[in-house]
């Protein structure tokens, strides 16, 4: 029976990572996942998904208007579609999360989606938000803080360093722009504003 899977972490869990395993475990099987990523994060190029550790495939992209549900459907008429693995999926909408769970109980395609749960400043994107509502399998990738504890919060820097607490939800970046920390560290630097 097929379900909708939400892994979720801070930055630097290797999300991406698990998503390209997932692909490779399918395809080494003989059978065909179809990957698809925000079209906004083009850090690795448009239609990429891509881990620090140097792994990469190509995927189809969705904007915040595309129909996932139509196009699941119509590629799984192309071509036989076994699972949809979704990167950056906190930038689906409430709508497209929606129509991930009309694949799964329509098609009976698996959906698993790898995404953040909150923003820098730990509110919840809205694809994670109906993620976390309305997924079959909730799984925390974890990382650590330069502590040593979990991290669970996700900083944004400035161009000197420095963690900063206001701005739009949404400005790409990697390393140079975010750092996962613990929830203890998290508030010590926003305190410190």
């Amino acid at each position: 029976m097929a379900q909708l899977y939400f892994y979720y972490s801070a930055m630097n869990a290797g999300k991406s990572t698990t998503l390209l395993q997932s692909a490779f475990n399918y395809r080494e099987r003989g059978m065909t996942p179809f990957i698809l990523t925000a079209a906004i994060d083009n850090r690795s190029g448009v239609g990429k998904v891509a881990s620090r550790i140097g792994l990469e495939a190509d995927a189809s992209t969705f904007e915040p208007t595309t129909n996932v549900f139509q196009l699941v459907q119509d590629e799984h008429n192309r071509h036989k579609l076994d699972c949809i693995l979704v990167d950056e999926s906190q930038f689906l909408s409430k709508d497209q999360v929606s129509q991930l769970t009309d694949v799964v109980d329509s098609l009976g395609i698996p959906v698993l989606c790898y995404g953040l749960r909150t923003d820098f400043r730990g509110e919840l994107f809205e694809g994670a938000q109906y993620l976390l509502a309305w997924a079959d399998k909730l799984i925390e990738l974890k990382t650590v803080c330069h502590c040593g504890r979990k991290a669970n919060h996700v900083l944004r820097l400035d161009e000197q360093g420095n963690a900063i607490a206001d701005g739009d939800q949404v400005e790409i970046g990697g390393n140079d722009r975010y750092v996962s920390v613990c929830r203890k560290h998290y508030k010590t630097e926003l305190n410190r504003l």
